[in-house]
């Protein structure tokens, strides 16, 4: 399940993968695997490029101190290192401008206009998010998962997306289950802003 976003925190998120470690602005926005794999990369280059510097520190004072100085680190462990490294700054900069863009289209839907639909734009509606169904002028979908704690975290991702884009489901949340419903008050009945919405909850959810 995707975190959700907000401009602030995914600006956040980016400035502490590029500058700070790679893969923590991830793990920050729920991006768990991708997260943890960048960690990994990075602290495994970095690892390496510190094994190259404290063997040629040490070959270096062994010069000073020994007639038989420690042999100096190889070049090819500190190249591989970097690359490593690199590797995760990039694979980390992959996951902040998909972050970015997502928190991008969160923020749009403040500005789909709030017009109602006709039942030919519904029926198209329906068609982009066939896992919702139509009750009247309010269109909703029971997401299951595999115990409570997921359920919660999984509203706690749709409170945040809705509060972000303006526009609020109504939720129901009985276990493992989360029922939202979705209709646009304001113009009397459903509108492209409860599907694109609709389609972000689908997104959170994995589909």
């Amino acid at each position: 399940m995707a975190s959700t976003l907000s401009r602030n925190r995914v600006r956040t998120a980016i400035l502490v993968n590029q500058l700070v470690t790679p893969g923590f602005g991830s793990l920050m926005c729920g991006r768990w695997l991708a997260g943890l794999g960048q960690v990994v990369t990075s602290f495994l280059g970095c690892g390496l490029i510190l094994v190259w510097f404290v063997q040629n520190m040490a070959a270096y004072y062994g010069l000073m101190f020994s007639d038989q100085p420690a042999a100096a680190g190889s070049g090819k462990v500190a190249v591989f290192g970097g690359l490593i490294f690199a590797v995760s700054w990039i694979w980390s900069g992959i996951t902040s401008l998909q972050l970015w863009r997502l928190a991008s289209d969160v923020n749009v839907l403040k500005i789909v206009p709030a017009q109602k639909l006709d039942a030919t734009k519904i029926a198209l509606g329906l068609a982009a998010v066939p896992a919702w169904k139509q009750d009247g002028q309010v269109i909703s979908r029971t997401f299951e998962f595999k115990d409570f704690p997921a359920a919660i975290k999984f509203t706690d991702a749709v409170a945040e997306v809705a509060e972000s884009a303006w526009h609020h489901p109504d939720i129901d949340v009985r276990w493992n289950k989360v029922r939202l419903a979705l209709t646009t008050h304001d113009a009397g009945g459903l509108t492209d802003r409860d599907f694109a919405l609709a389609k972000k909850f689908d997104e959170l959810a994995g589909r």
